[in-house]
C-alpha cells in the first residue's frame, strides 16, 4: 500500500516486504557497576525494525525500555552486541535520528516557532529550508495560529507537538519517543495517539516508541516489543494485525486489538499493565 503526502510517497510497513532494517539490535547487553554490585540491565536482546515501520517497546518498570533507546541514540555503548542504524553500527551519538521525551523542554522564552528552528540552529541547516519546514510542520500538527505563543501558553499536548515538530525538523529517518504522552490527560494523550498515527502515515518516518501504555502500544505500532524484568530481554513480539490509518473508537473495537492487548497482559501480567 502506498500512502502520500505533498512530500513524497513513502511505502506501508509490511513484513513481507523484505524491507532493510531501519534498526538492527544484535544480542544486546548493557552492564553496570553501582557502588554494592554488578548490575545488568539488558541481557541477550534482538530487535529489527523495518524502514518506515511503526514499533513499541512495553514492559516493567526498570526492564531497560528507554537504555534501548538510548543505545540506538548512541548516548550510551552497550557492554556486548552490536546497534546498527540503516546498517551502519553505532559508536556515538547520532545526527540522524529524531527524540522525543516525555516532557517537552521548550525553553519558555522562545515561542514555539523558535523552540522548533533551535534545533536548526544546532544543525546549522539553511535558514530558509528550516523556516519552510517547519512552516510545514506546524499546519500538519494542528500548530496553526500559535506559532508565536510561549510555552506557557500552550496545553500540554501542544507543548509536546511542538518537541515533536522539532525532532522532526531535520527530516530524519528514525523517531525515537520515550513515553512522550506519559504526562498528558488522557483525553489529550488519546488526542495525541491520533495525530502520531496520522504524521506517522503522512511523513513515512520510522518510529520506536517506549510506552507504559498497553492500548497505546498496540493502537499505534506495527509490532509490539515485550520486555522481561530487569535483566530486560524480549519476551515476545507481538505482531499487531491492524491497518495503517486506524480510527481510535472503531479501533478499539476490532479484534485484533483485542487479541493483541489480551496477549501482552497475559505476558506482562495484570499488575505491570498500565493504561
Amino acid at each position: 500500500m502506498k500512502i502520500t503526502s505533498e512530500d513524497r510517497t513513502v511505502t506501508a510497513p509490511d513484513a513481507g516486504t523484505g524491507a532493510p532494517a531501519a534498526v538492527r539490535i544484535e544480542d544486546v547487553a548493557v552492564r553496570f557497576r553501582t557502588k554494592k554490585r554488578d548490575v545488568t540491565a539488558l541481557s541477550d536482546v534482538s530487535v529489527d525494525v523495518a524502514m518506515g515501520e511503526f514499533v513499541a517497546i512495553v514492559g516493567p518498570s526498570g526492564c531497560g525500555k528507554s537504555t534501548l533507546l538510548k543505545l540506538v541514540a548512541g548516548l550510551l555503548k552497550p557492554s556486548g552486541g552490536v546497534v546498527r542504524l540503516r546498517g551502519e553500527q553505532v559508536t556515538g551519538p547520532r545526527h540522524d535520528i529524531g527524540y522525543v521525551f516525555q516532557r517537552a523542554a521548550l525553553l519558555e522564552w522562545r515561542s514555539a516557532r523558535r523552540n522548533i528552528l533551535l534545533q536548526a540552529e544546532m544543525r546549522r541547516m539553511p535558514a530558509a529550508q528550516a523556516r519552510e519546514r517547519a512552516a510545514r510542520l506546524i499546519e500538519m500538527t494542528g500548530l496553526g495560529g500559535f506559532e508565536d505563543a510561549l510555552p506557557h501558553e500552550l496545553s500540554g499536548g501542544m507543548q509536546q507537538r511542538v518537541a515533536l515538530c522539532r525532532a522532526l525538523l531535520h527530516e530524519p529517518p528514525v523517531l525515537l519517543m520515550d513515553e512522550p504522552f506519559g504526562a498528558l490527560d488522557a483525553l489529550t494523550r488519546e488526542q495525541m495517539n491520533v495525530e502520531l498515527n496520522r504524521i506517522w502515515r503522512e511523513t513515512g518516518t520510522t518510529i520506536l516508541l517506549v510506552t507504559h501504555s498497553i492500548a497505546e502500544a498496540v493502537y499505534l505500532a506495527d509490532r509490539v516489543v515485550v520486555m522481561t524484568p530487569r535483566p530486560g530481554t524480549v519476551e515476545e513480539i507481538i505482531d499487531v494485525g491492524l491497518p495503517a490509518e486506524r480510527d481510535y473508537a472503531a479501533t478499539m473495537a476490532r479484534p485484533e486489538f483485542a487479541r493483541a492487548t489480551r496477549r501482552i497482559r497475559d505476558l506482562l501480567g495484570a499488575e505491570s499493565a498500565h493504561d
